[in-house]
């Protein structure tokens, strides 16, 4: 191999030490290989940048735009509740994860599936009280799994299947590789079921376990004809919650003080809750429930635009001594008051009926300029702008759907590329008002952007060097094997360099080597390329192995040593499941 080759495989190493051994986050680390090589000449600037303009990098990028509006319309909440419900267990939610990721993954890009599904599962980890990071590996390999069922499935398939067709052999349909693909996806599936809990790291257990010294009092309303009327607490879960509890319900002027989970919600009730402000915050997401005072559909700004603030009233406020009620705070303020805290203290009753003291911390639902025009004014002190997505807007739920739906469905049937689609979706988001420009801004994370473009850069300098292609040609220089053992070392090296680089890269430089060796056997090509598809796809162990383990990298709080702990078992399973099926299915003659 060339200097340039030994550079490129020993940066690419010392990425995968320092990923392993440090806490650094790893987009620093994955970018400072990619700068280490353009230093040292081995990438060009042009390959530096062309990680920074891959297409599955900017889709998505656009996709987290159409998750910002799912949020904030409550699409996503209505979909965690309907489709994944509430399981008591790990085992029960990675469980209720599985047919559906699975399923779609074997007709959607499972990169973008992904992208779409983290933030539900990450939301809906903390209402089960199930930690995310038992969770967001499994979301990752369960898609992986089910993009080998098919041959949309995952952009690998499509690869393959170009390359086979410029080799002058006929295409694949849709479900050629299913009778290889479905039957090494389960075993896949079985031993992520099976070991998963053993195998992942727990984390921390839910955000319930936080304290916080600011307890507030909030109100809310059962909607009329919402998806909680009829249902228990228990079944609407809102008994667990994490960071707040239900302290009592208001039906018609009858107090129920000690509410049990088998109390039926009626609509029109009204919910007294106490908890933190994040998880007061996330109480407004819950279908079925909307703030108990009509003010907030009177203020002048659209709600997409509005923002939630604290603000603690001063000792010389003129509302010290005034119910909530009477402090007119829509008129004078251009804001709602929906949640109240008092120095740790309980308050009880309607939060109307609140009479306002020196030092209680108000949560308000207001417009942006309330912050700058309060926070040096005479009523409030400590007035401060929450971080985190603004009001739910879930009047525009139908259009946020009917997006989503359009998106899934214009991508699968081809009409459009799936960066065309996910960018279209994302400029309507926008448009539309299911989310602000800022709730946008706030939901694209860059850190995640830059690990998946630097990660293309190190795959490109093995690539271009001649590294992965050595490696391929050394272990593949092999005398007297046979065809089983011969696609045994194919499905290993490919399995090897899909860790190391693009799986999409490993593909492309397998291929001609599958090919070659089936010629050289003189057997067919089909067991070949088969095992390629899944060696290609399949590769677990390392989070840059594929860019769907680099997005729930850091959203987990994994290390490095958890996707290796789980990953190379599975890798070595499916590698093993594969070579003793693909002859089955695919016969060699």
């Amino acid at each position: 191999m060339t200097t340039e080759a030994w550079t490129a495989l020993g940066v690419t190493a010392g990425v995968f030490a320092f990923l392993a051994v440090t806490r650094i986050a790893p987009y620093l680390v994955i970018m400072g290989g990619v700068v280490v090589l353009s230093l040292a000449g081995v990438l060009s600037p042009a390959d530096v940048l062309a990680g920074f303009a891959n297409e599955g990098m900017i889709t998505v990028a656009a996709l987290f735009i159409v998750v910002a509006g799912l949020k904030q319309t409550g699409v996503l909440a209505y979909l965690m509740q309907r489709v994944l419900g509430r399981p008591q267990t790990a085992l029960g939610a990675q469980a209720r994860l599985a047919l559906p990721v699975m399923t779609s993954s074997a007709f959607l890009n499972n990169t973008p599936l992904v992208a779409m599904l983290m933030p539900v599962v990450v939301e809906w980890s903390k209402t089960i009280r199930v930690s995310a990071s038992l969770l967001l590996i499994p979301l990752s390999y369960i898609a992986v799994l089910g993009g080998l069922c098919s041959l949309i499935g995952t952009s690998t398939n499509l690869v393959v299947n170009g390359l086979l067709i410029q080799s002058g052999r006929d295409g694949m349909s849709l479900f050629d590789i299913t009778p290889l693909g479905l039957p090494v996806a389960l075993v896949g599936l079985g031993f992520l079921l099976i070991f998963g809990r053993k195998l992942l790291p727990a984390g921390r257990a839910a955000a319930a376990t936080i304290t916080d010294p600011r307890e507030y009092t909030l109100e809310m309303l059962v909607s009329e004809r919402g998806p909680l009327v009829g249902k228990s607490i228990q079944q609407a879960g809102l008994r667990h919650l994490a960071g707040v509890y239900l302290i009592e319900v208001n039906r018609q002027g009858q107090l129920i003080p000690a509410v049990g989970p088998d109390e039926v919600l009626q609509g029109g009730d009204h919910l007294v809750f106490a908890g933190m402000v994040d998880a007061i915050v996330d109480l407004q997401k819950i279908p079925g429930l909307a703030p108990a005072t009509n003010q907030v559909f009177k203020l002048e700004s659209p709600r997409v635009d509005r923002v939630f603030a604290e603000a603690v009233v001063s000792g010389t406020s003129s509302l010290v001594g005034q119910t909530i009620r009477d402090g007119r705070f829509r008129t004078r303020f251009n804001a709602v008051v929906l949640a109240v805290a008092r120095n740790g203290e309980r308050i009880r009753g309607r939060i109307g009926d609140i009479t306002l003291r020196p030092g209680d911390a108000l949560f308000l639902e207001t417009a942006p300029a309330f912050v700058e025009q309060q926070r040096n004014a005479g009523d409030f002190y400590l007035v401060s702008k929450l971080d985190g997505d603004g009001p739910p807007t879930r009047e525009r739920a139908s259009v946020a759907l009917a997006i989503l739906v359009g998106m899934i469905i214009v991508a699968a049937f081809g009409w459009l590329t799936m960066l065309q689609a996910a960018l279209v979706a994302g400029a309507l988001m926008l448009l539309t008002r299911c989310c602000s420009e800022e709730t946008a801004r706030r939901n694209i994370d860059l850190s995640l952007l830059i690990a998946i473009a630097a990660a293309l850069g190190l795959g490109r300098a093995l690539e271009k060097t001649g590294a992965a292609q050595a490696i391929a040609g050394n272990l593949l220089a092999i005398d007297g094997v046979s065809p089983w053992v011969a696609l045994a070392i194919i499905y290993g090296i490919t399995m090897v360099l899909t860790e190391m680089v693009t799986n999409n890269a490993a593909a492309v430089i397998m291929f001609p080597i599958a090919m070659a060796t089936a010629n050289q056997f003189d057997v067919s090509y089909l067991p070949f390329v088969m095992s390629l598809m899944i060696a290609a796809s399949a590769g677990f162990a390392t989070p840059i192995g594929y860019q769907t383990h680099l997005m729930v990298y850091g959203a987990g709080g994994y290390r490095f040593m958890d996707f290796v702990r789980i990953g190379a078992p599975m890798d070595l399973l499916l590698w093993a499941a594969t070579v003793a099926v693909a002859p089955l299915v695919f016969p060699f003659s």
